[in-house]
């Protein structure tokens, strides 16, 4: 049976450039667009602008530009926003398109037919920055709108009007039978309680400005706000000129709007009446988030504190930001954007979590099996446990994207994540690798791990869609796409062929470093008088040549029990040096692969018959020694200074 979605996002005005919040609606339906497609969808993702209405008119004049030539401008840089954020949508309405002019009269004439506009006249007070007439009981602060908070204009003038009251109990009606309509439901308990002070007809049309669509029957109007704006998610699908598209997709489809919760009451109330009077099907879902703050404040530009999402990609790159807006709070709720948050997220989730699995697991195979995949069927008790919560989690992840959380998905993947991990340490590969009898054994554990990150990268794709490929190139799947991997395919395991030859691990999460502001200190507090033991001029410590090495063998020295000696590959060369650290790393396999400091003009000595070429670095703390370790993502070569 095919299976059809259809996702939204709003339009966005066109007064203003993309923000933090447009961005976030904008990654969350690619998100949800792409996990469908994992689960076997044909999917229509569709964004856009909203570009007619007084306010551009305005705008345009003070630029000294026609709304089509404004618009013309703004336009394309949500489309260039949206690339750089990895954004695939399938299509970008502008609503000045002929296309969608086609549709609007459409639905017009359908309701205008129907019975359900009528001319009559509007006073009262208007917000030109929301597009929106305010009723007197909704007024704040004497003159004020109740969203934006600017103030109201009093407008006079014929208006055409929409039946809104007709369709109150029918609305209610299908909200009740259709629980999961509105999401979250704490919003949809909101829409109802509106709804029951009793709906007002809606004004629809204006006629003291140009910049808008005209209204056929209703010489020198044209369409207000909502039966342009509304519509758009009609005119993509082909409402007016392509029957077979909006069949397959609005007809038969599930049909998903995402939006902030500032909008919610123009989706969930005016769009269903609008199609209950056309005689069209209602969208199944409509999902509202919440707002951002930054660092606890408002986001305001005379406070500095608007998070410029392109800056932010510069910053963590375009997966980490995507990652971090869909994990730091659930779908529905409002969330702070702080950068401390962000970095602790990146480096505790992405580089430790899911970063480490794949560098230890690649490593070890590469160390154990030259990167070779072996035939592996001695299973364990342990392995069971793990297939199961893997199973529980594919579950989990469907039951939380049906809700649109999105956070509490990712959750239950970051759980599996750090079984893995844990796994590792319970089978201990580097034991197993020790005993030849074990060598089946090992050969199942590294599968499993192998095959539980191939699973992972495509549970990942639909957040990070980059680095999950790069996950399955690093695993020897490079020939695949990840974008046509479905998770049908990954339910199963040991679906490895001996032979496959896995890829090079390659840091794709590099932990992030807060900058730390440096404290201002009052001069006279500075301490003049500090001594130094042992001092010596930057030109003798320039002479020591400290650079960063990778382990790639260690081992006891025999009748020595101090004494580990390590093969280290520098930049140019592999070198053997001796350290006197044995009884602080009892299993001193486990430091392969590890990035280390290390002294490489010492003059080469033998220890206890062994030849020593340099120092590894190291810190001592209660009598406790241990090396110093580099992060994965600094190349092996580069200099300490």
């Amino acid at each position: 049976m095919e299976k059809n979605f259809y996702v939204t996002t709003p339009i966005y005005y066109v007064n203003g450039d993309p923000h933090v919040g447009s961005a976030y609606t904008t990654i969350a339906a690619d998100a949800i667009a792409r996990y469908k497609k994992t689960m076997g969808y044909d999917v229509f993702f569709l964004t856009g602008t909203d570009e007619h209405g007084q306010k551009v008119e305005e705008t345009a004049k003070l630029k000294g530009l026609t709304p089509q030539a404004w618009t013309d401008v703004m336009a394309p840089k949500f489309m260039e926003m949206w690339k750089a954020l990895n954004v695939n949508y399938t299509d970008f309405i502008r609503t000045t398109q002929t296309r969608h002019k086609d549709a609007v009269k459409k639905i017009l004439k359908k309701v205008y037919d129907e019975g359900d506009i009528y001319k009559g006249a509007y006073e009262g007070k208007y917000c030109v920055s929301c597009e929106t007439f305010v009723p007197e009981n909704q007024v704040v602060n004497e003159n004020h709108c109740p969203d934006c908070g600017k103030e109201l204009r009093i407008v006079q003038e014929e208006s055409y009007f929409f039946r809104m009251s007709k369709y109150q109990d029918a609305l209610l009606a299908h909200i009740d039978a259709h629980p999961d309509f509105i999401l979250p439901h704490s919003r949809r308990n909101e829409v109802i309680s509106f709804i029951k002070q009793g709906l007002q007809d809606l004004s629809i049309s204006r006629n003291t400005f140009e910049w808008g669509i005209p209204i056929e029957f209703a010489p020198g109007h044209i369409t207000y706000v909502w039966f342009d704006a509304l519509t758009n998610y009609l005119t993509a699908v082909g409402y007016e000129n392509n029957p077979e598209l909006f069949d397959k997709f609005w007809n038969h489809g599930e049909v998903m709007h995402l939006l902030g919760k500032d909008i919610l009451r123009f989706h969930a109330i005016i769009w269903p009446c609008m199609l209950l009077s056309a005689g069209e099907k209602l969208p199944d879902k409509i999902v509202a988030h919440g707002w951002w703050t930054s660092e606890g404040e408002k986001m305001s530009k005379s406070k500095g504190n608007v998070v410029a999402p392109l800056d932010e990609v510069a910053k963590y790159g375009v997966d980490a930001f995507r990652y971090c807006l869909l994990r730091e709070v659930n779908f529905g709720n409002d969330g702070d954007y702080s950068t401390n948050s962000i970095v602790t997220r990146i480096n505790s989730d992405l580089a430790n979590d899911l970063g480490n699995l794949l560098n230890r697991t690649l490593g070890m195979y590469k160390k154990y099996f030259d990167g070779k995949v072996v035939e592996g069927n001695k299973f364990e008790a342990i392995d069971e446990t793990v297939k199961e919560l893997y199973k529980e989690t594919l579950k989990l992840v469907e039951h939380h994207m049906e809700k649109v959380e999105y956070s509490r998905a990712l959750e239950a993947i970051w759980k599996f994540i750090s079984r893995m991990n844990k796994y590792i340490d319970e089978t201990a590969p580097w034991i197993l690798a020790k005993d030849e009898a074990q060598k089946e054994r090992l050969g199942t554990v590294m599968n499993f791990l192998v095959e539980s990150l191939y699973k992972v990268a495509l549970l990942v794709y639909p957040y990070m869609p980059e680095s999950a490929q790069k996950i399955w190139n690093q695993l020897g799947y490079d020939n695949l796409d990840i974008r046509e991997g479905k998770i049908e395919d990954i339910k199963e395991w040991n679906t490895l062929k001996a032979g496959h030859i896995l890829g090079n691990a390659e840091p794709i999460f590099p932990r992030i470093e807060i900058e730390k502001k440096e404290e201002k200190k009052d001069p006279l507090a500075i301490n003049e008088e500090l001594v130094v033991e042992n001092p010596i001029g930057i030109e003798d410590f320039s002479k020591v040549a400290i650079e960063v090495v990778e382990i790639v063998e260690v081992a006891k020295i025999e009748g020595a029990d101090k004494l580990l000696k390590f093969k280290v590959k520098t930049g140019t060369e592999v070198r053997q040096i001796v350290s006197g650290i044995a009884k602080y790393y009892p299993n001193p396999e486990e430091l392969v692969g590890k990035k280390v400091m290390a002294v490489l003009n010492l003059t080469p000595v033998k220890l206890r018959g062994e030849l020593s070429q340099g120092m590894l670095l190291s810190t001592e703390e209660k009598k406790r020694i241990k090396l110093v370790e580099i992060d994965n993502s600094v190349k092996v070569g580069s200099k300490i200074k």
